[in-house]
């Protein structure tokens, strides 16, 4: 930061008024990446009787940012000079969302952070509360270039010169070979098997829930998921597109979990996590509903953190008293994305088949040789999960009353939701699950489990890619069984957590990370567990193809 402030300082700062318009200059015009979003706040008196307006940070607005505005205007059908004239407070990344390092932290820091989260700008904050600056993707590649390595004859010879300039004949190249039958398919929709499946604590009774065993009584392990604390929903409806063109399906799913800790209130916790989930799917029966004609039309696609708040504030309205986690998400069939908004820690992960062989060493596992590999599937996605401190998620809740704002408050709004994109293809597993789920079963062992379902059930033999891509051509990619059989991934999962969250004599992801925060625990969690699989497959299993060519 000091040495980018030692050759040009700019301050990055813009106005919480000011308009799009005004923005997309002073980045121009100061070649930001970034501005911190301020407001007035008083006047400071320096040392030296000078009087200075007091600038308070309200939040963080990036180049990124103004290119979704417009983009969002354009496909609102909104005038260009409607959009320009939009105010940035309302676009901004609030202050409580802004991700931010400290002075005394490493280039290596900044760039794992903004790895980790997809940003390209960073705030460098005091410990006496102060921004000093704003570190960006391109700081760091020029950090450590000095003035002439960056200009000058030589380093222009010898860097720049010969890569000048692209001949007229120049042509894009073809994908790679192991990408080629994945874009083939790109323009034909994808379809998804949902099977879901839900635990209680192993330990929950009717009335509560013991801490061990011998609190919970020589009784079964409890099974009854309407003891749950875990909610869930799954729905398909019919919305228009972004184009607006017709009506196609969307499909929905979403998972929360009550906190247990309500019950010391004389609060059921399933009472808000339960209520939350019922809205969302309300809804979206809702806005699939609503007819066409003059006065109302059909709703657009509803993004996930629309729909939790929405349902957050209907909780609210009703005066349910407690909190939860809450993940939603959206499968877009023809554009092949999974969009989702998590808020707290359950999460989100996807499973994908990689060959290693063709795709280079990028996603190579270098631990086993080819030889003994049974299958390159990998890990390709895990959502971010949110937590205050140690086993202390955000969450959503509700006291009966609005409380002031807290930056230390665990209740948080929709809006604060880790929220993305994936870009999904056939044959990937998506895994949604509650903490139940992570707390106990490591990714990597979740990786293997749907191996051996796939693996079980023949979807993929012996770690033939290749063979499945010819049986996919053929028209043939097994979706009546894929449908059929889902369910029973999301059972073995749910049913493995149970069993870790059980054993003493290991250490959970759970224990783990609760003695890097120095607390000592060893085996697993028993909590109440939910997971939502997702198979894609290239045809819907309410086709009416024949037994063979079901797909």
């Amino acid at each position: 930061l000091k040495a980018k402030h030692s050759f040009r300082w700019v301050d990055p700062v813009i106005h919480s008024d000011a308009t799009v318009q005004e923005a997309i200059t002073t980045c121009i015009d100061g070649g930001l990446s970034g501005m911190m979003v301020v407001e007035e706040a008083g006047v400071d008196i320096d040392e030296d009787g000078y009087h200075h307006k007091k600038k308070k940070v309200v939040g963080l607005a990036t180049s990124r940012d103004l290119l979704r505005i417009m983009d969002k205007g354009i496909k609102d059908g909104k005038d260009p000079t409607e959009i320009f004239q939009k105010h940035i407070r309302d676009f901004m990344t609030p202050i409580t969302q802004v991700v931010y390092a400290r002075p005394e932290e490493t280039i290596g820091m900044c760039r794992t952070i903004m790895a980790k989260l997809g940003i390209k700008c960073i705030p460098i904050l005091s410990h006496e509360g102060r921004v000093e600056g704003l570190i960006t993707a391109r700081d760091m590649s020029d950090y450590g270039l000095e003035a002439k390595e960056k200009g000058g004859k030589t380093s222009y010879l010898r860097d720049v010169s010969q890569r000048v300039g692209l001949s007229s004949n120049t042509s894009m190249a073809d994908p790679p070979p192991y990408l080629r039958s994945h874009l083939a398919l790109e323009q034909s929709p994808l379809f998804a098997n949902i099977g879901v499946a839900e635990l209680p604590h192993p330990f929950k009774t009717e009335s509560g829930v013991g801490m061990n065993h011998r609190d919970f009584g020589p009784h079964d392990f409890s099974d009854n998921p309407e003891w749950s604390e875990d909610s869930h929903f799954v729905t398909t409806i019919n919305l228009r597109d972004d184009q607006g063109d017709k009506k196609r399906p969307f499909t929905y799913m979403g998972v929360a979990d009550g906190v247990g800790s309500w019950r010391e209130y004389d609060v059921d916790p399933r009472d808000f996590s339960h209520k939350l989930m019922e809205e969302c799917e309300n809804i979206l029966r809702e806005a699939g509903g609503r007819r066409t004609d003059d006065s109302t039309k059909f709703r657009r696609m509803i993004a996930p953190a629309e729909i939790l708040a929405q349902a957050y504030e209907r909780v609210k309205a009703e005066n349910i008293i407690g909190s939860s986690t809450a993940c939603v998400a959206l499968f877009d069939n023809v554009r092949h994305q999974l969009h989702f908004s998590n808020l707290g820690d359950s999460g989100i992960i996807v499973l994908r088949h990689i060959d290693s062989d063709t795709a280079g060493t990028l996603k190579r596992n270098r631990d086993t040789p080819r030889s003994e590999r049974s299958s390159d599937l990998r890990v390709a996605f895990v959502s971010q999960q949110q937590l205050r401190s140690f086993n202390h998620p955000y969450q959503l809740g509700w006291t009966g009353e609005e409380l002031p704002e807290d930056e230390d408050s665990s209740f948080k709004t929709a809006s604060d939701s880790c929220t993305s994109s994936i870009h999904l293809r056939r044959g990937d597993i998506i895994i949604m699950g509650t903490d139940g789920l992570f707390d106990n079963v490591d990714i990597d062992d979740i990786c293997k489990i749907a191996l051996e379902w796939e693996q079980a059930h023949g979807f993929l033999r012996a770690g033939d890619i290749v063979a499945r891509e010819k049986r996919w051509a053929m028209g043939n990619s097994l979706t009546q069984l894929s449908h059929d059989e889902i369910p029973s991934l999301a059972q073995r999962l749910c049913q493995k957590a149970r069993e870790l969250s059980l054993d003493s004599s290991i250490d959970s992801p759970f224990a783990l990370l609760a003695k890097e925060n120095d607390i000592m625990w060893s085996g697993g969690m028993p909590d109440d567990c939910t997971v939502v699989a997702m198979h894609v497959v290239g045809r819907s299993a309410e086709d009416t193809m024949t037994e063979g060519l079901k797909s």
